[in-house]
């Protein structure tokens, strides 16, 4: 198609584990000698293992295809070590593939972490420069830019300092200025974001949207906040073990994420479980136990989480969930009465949310286990954003909205108790 500007096919990419040689041309000789005639490697310590040709294989990517069209957000998720990073690294031609390719449309400004394309030596004012060069920008096009730049990322007050005495904070804000800003086609952001304060966070969401609807940029974001992501993108992939498992809109993207997530079930080692309490897995489900994560809104909706308790805790453990809405702002906190400790076990705690409580929209549920003490607790785990629910209403049916048909604000809709009734004196 003409309106696509990136396109994957069959990309992988291998890393060798371990350690191949010993750093020196000498060393590896003699261990190559040694070993080949049957005796012991000199260059390993006694009883160590020789780690000459010691290696094995690690599939960081492994055959993924996949297109993005001009204009697209994409929101690309996965739990640690899928392979997000990479493929953002080999699209930004940081690394080459092992095999497969990928071709481009346009220009490409990436931003994968801390400093990426900073020379610590050069200004805050000097790297703009440097940066809009590196895209084959004009000089009087960096010109035209740089009072917006700078504005942006706040730091006007420092734009002459050498930037390796900008803070972490300073220079994700600068750098991810320039990739905004200077003139490029498509717009590669990691999860360095997770860097800034929350304010410039929002600022950046709100930028990288304007700039693909307002000038067609493509935006690829990784992220571990779902908020940003189901807030930013229209389309979205998953990748798992590094292979796409799963491309699509952003709604159907968050859903399916959500229920492999939901799937997995930690294995508990009861041994080193002492004294502890563990995560096992949680799902959302209706009133039959049946997992889901699209509710109507005038239905319950029901959370259930499983957990292990280790036999030496003595507190009082309390079973926790935190309901955040797509932009994180929190809905609610909810708890379980105290539950009796000293038991090892598995425990499952289920929570009703009854219908008229969560508005129409999407919601992110964290899990956690607080052990209580008389005058202090303990978080054993806090498993944030695991659980995505989609809230939905059909508008038509409901005699409630008197003829309104848009989204009713707020981030819960709770159904309260009213009383109307006719008075004689208006006071």
């Amino acid at each position: 198609m003409s309106n696509t500007v990136i396109k994957v096919e069959n990309l992988s990419k291998m890393y060798h584990l371990g350690v191949i040689g010993y750093g020196t041309l000498r060393e590896d000789l003699r261990s190559w000698w040694n070993l080949k005639r049957g005796k012991e490697d000199p260059n390993t310590k006694i009883g160590e293992k020789s780690r000459l040709g010691e290696h094995g294989e690690f599939w960081a990517l492994n055959n993924v295809s996949m297109e993005v069209k001009q204009g697209d957000r994409v929101g690309i998720i996965g739990r640690n070590g899928a392979g997000k990073s990479t493929l953002l690294k080999i699209m930004s031609r940081i690394t080459a593939p092992s095999s497969g390719n990928i071709k481009f449309k346009g220009k490409l400004a990436s931003l994968l972490e801390v400093g990426t394309g900073f020379h610590g030596e050069l200004t805050g004012r000097e790297n703009i420069y440097l940066n809009g060069a590196i895209l084959g920008m004009k000089r009087r096009e960096i010109q035209r830019r740089l009072d917006e730049i700078v504005e942006f990322a706040g730091v006007s007050e420092f734009i002459d300092t050498p930037v390796k005495r900008y803070s972490s904070g300073m220079y994700v804000r600068l750098g991810f200025s320039v990739a905004a800003h200077l003139i490029s086609d498509i717009l590669v952001v990691d999860e360095v974001l997770a860097v800034g304060d929350i304010a410039f966070q929002k600022k950046c969401i709100g930028k990288m949207e304007r700039v693909s609807k307002e000038e067609g940029k493509t935006v690829l974001y990784v992220s571990h906040n779902m908020p940003s992501i189901s807030n930013l993108c229209n389309v979205g992939v998953i990748l798992d073990a590094g292979k796409s498992v799963f491309a699509g809109d952003i709604g159907s993207v968050m859903s399916q994420y959500t229920e492999m997530m939901q799937t997995r079930v930690r294995q508990i080692d009861h041994n080193s479980a002492t004294g502890k309490a563990l995560f096992v897995s949680a799902f959302s489900h209706d009133k039959n136990g049946e997992p889901t994560s699209r509710f109507n809104i005038f239905e319950d909706v029901y959370v259930s989480m499983t957990y292990f308790v280790g036999n030496n805790v003595e507190g009082t453990i309390v079973p926790n969930f935190h309901f955040k809405n797509d932009e994180g702002v929190y809905a609610f906190v909810t708890n379980a009465e105290g539950c009796q400790a000293g038991v090892q076990g598995y425990f499952k705690a289920t929570c009703k949310v009854p219908r008229g409580v969560l508005n129409d929209g999407t919601y992110i549920i964290g899990l956690a286990i607080t052990e209580y003490h008389s005058s202090s607790y303990t978080v054993h785990f806090y498993e944030e954003n695991y659980v995505f629910l989609s809230m939905y209403e059909e508008v038509l049916s409901n005699p409630n909205r008197y003829g309104y048909g848009g989204p009713v604000p707020g981030v819960v809709r709770p159904k309260l108790e009213w009383i109307v009734k006719e008075v004689k004196d208006p006071k």
